[in-house]
Parts: structure tokens; C-alpha cells; sequence
């Protein structure tokens, strides 16, 4: 449908009563029926939109007045918005959750296939099997860092 078509059939709509507005949507269901593909119309909507039209349809075949209608249907509109909301916020931590664990598991990932480079201050193994930047004895001995003994006179 053209946007002028929709926007004169939308204006048309807004001046219309509740029950005239119910009349309408009889007459669009009925030719929808008629023309329409089934199978394109039974895989149309979510869940909750269908369960909304099937209360719709069960208070209108009850003989409901078309403002109880309107005011249950509205009803059912909050709510539908309330639970849509609910289920948008779970999915996006759901999906906030999957991309965390994503980023962890490539870094745990690159970390495992990237080579160790020695660290800053680490060279190779002293004589007896420290290394230079540790020291080779303990506080007090009479050993310098490399492990050895001193020079006389130190």
C-alpha cells in the first residue's frame, strides 16, 4: 500500500467510533480471508500478538461492547509492551554475556598461541641455575649476584 493511500485510510480511521472502527477491521479480516494467502497470514506475527487477536475475536463473537473491547484490548497492549520489553532485555544480556565470553575465549586463545618472550630483567641462567637479576645467595653470604665469590678486598 502507497504511504498517501495509508495516511487517508488512517485519517478516515481516527474519526471513526469503536464500534465503527470494529466494523472496519470485520470488513478488512473478510477480504484478507478472501484474498489473502493463508499460509502467509497464520506465520505473521509473534506469539503474543496472535494470543491478542484470538481474545479479540473470542470478546467480539461474545456479543462484548465494542468500548469493553477497546478497553481490554489496550489492556492487553500494555502488557504486551511490558513483556516485549522484558524479553528485549534478556536477550540483550543474553547476547552482552555471549560476546564477553567470546572476547575471553579469543584472548585465552591468542595468549595460548603466541610465543613467551622473556621478561624485562631475566637473562639467562647463572652457573648455578639462578638467574643474574635474582642474586645467587642469600642476604649476608659471601657470594656476589652472579654466584660467585667476591674479589678480595670487596
Amino acid at each position: 500500500m502507497n504511504a498517501y493511500l495509508r495516511d487517508k485510510l488512517l485519517q478516515k480511521l481516527d474519526s471513526l467510533s469503536d464500534e465503527r472502527g470494529y466494523q472496519v477491521l470485520d470488513y478488512v479480516e473478510f477480504l484478507e480471508s478472501k484474498y489473502a494467502e493463508r499460509a502467509a497470514a497464520a506465520a505473521a506475527g509473534n506469539p503474543l500478538s496472535r494470543f491478542a487477536d484470538a481474545v479479540e475475536e473470542r470478546l467480539r463473537a461474545g456479543k462484548v461492547s465494542a468500548t469493553a473491547v477497546a478497553e481490554t484490548m489496550g489492556l492487553m497492549n500494555k502488557a504486551m509492551g511490558v513483556l516485549s520489553g522484558a524479553a528485549a532485555a534478556g536477550k540483550s544480556v543474553a547476547n552482552d554475556l555471549m560476546s564477553a565470553t567470546s572476547r575471553v575465549v579469543d584472548a585465552a586463545t591468542t595468549a595460548a598461541s603466541t610465543p613467551a618472550a622473556p621478561r624485562p630483567g631475566t637473562g639467562p641462567a647463572a652457573p648455578n641455575g639462578t638467574s643474574g637479576a635474582t642474586g645467587g645467595g642469600t642476604a649476608g653470604s659471601n657470594t656476589t649476584p652472579g654466584g660467585t665469590p667476591p674479589a678480595p678486598g670487596n
